[in-house]
């Protein structure tokens, strides 16, 4: 489903990414775990298409992605939800505008945003506070809106870079059963984030990057630095 083959990403005299190899089946749960500055950001930028590589190749869905024309990008994008750790929410917008928000800007009609806004709410367990405001919400609650934006698409992959990393430990719990579940139903997740107890605790396949290098890759990994 995804697999980047020999990849180089030079900024200047900076190497973020060095003949960087990596391949992710379908419905697999991955975790990215490395120091700042290791490369993890860089590979997210060139899954969703913001930028592109020095060299080498990086195939989603037997694509390969950095030959994508402008005009071609909003419809790929359409395929991957991604989630940040800052929301990102519009504050002016209630929960069910925000979610409907993200398919108003790609076309859909009245009738297809009534369908599928309310089951994406119901999916992350926000159907009863839909008329609320981002500032209405804890932080769990707000990140669930990010969460059920980046999934009213019914994108293939979800590409989650530190989603609880301005979370609670009771919140961070939830929102990490929230992917399990998304990833349950097919879709693949990709995981960046810093936090070893989530790590550790998930059982999944981790993913360590340093210096621009897969240094490791265990199917039932630990946080390792």
């Amino acid at each position: 489903m995804i697999k980047l083959e020999n990849v180089v990403k030079k900024y200047d005299k900076i190497t973020a990414l060095d003949n960087f190899n990596l391949q992710v089946k379908a419905g697999e749960f991955i975790t990215l775990v490395g120091p700042s500055g290791a490369g993890k950001s860089t590979l997210i930028r060139l899954l969703i298409a913001e930028e592109k590589p020095t060299s080498g190749r990086v195939i989603v869905a037997d694509r390969d992605i950095t030959t994508l024309k402008s005009k071609e990008l909003p419809f790929y994008r359409r395929k991957i939800g991604v989630i940040f750790q800052d929301f990102r929410l519009l504050s002016q917008k209630t929960v069910y505008e925000n979610v409907a928000f993200a398919l108003e800007v790609c076309d859909a009609t009245p009738s297809e945003i009534g369908l599928r806004v309310p089951k994406i709410l119901e999916m992350v367990g926000l159907n009863k506070k839909k008329s609320r405001y981002p500032k209405e919400l804890s932080g769990g609650e707000q990140q669930r809106v990010a969460i059920a934006r980046s999934l009213v698409h019914s994108p293939k992959i979800l590409i989650a870079d530190e989603p609880t990393g301005n979370l609670d430990p009771v919140n961070t719990w939830e929102i990490m059963e929230l992917l399990y579940r998304i990833n349950r139903s097919g879709t693949i997740v990709m995981l960046a984030t810093h936090n070893k107890i989530v790590v550790d605790r998930l059982k999944k396949r981790v993913v360590l990057i340093k210096n621009g290098k897969v240094i490791s890759d265990e199917e039932k990994g630990k946080y390792l630095i």
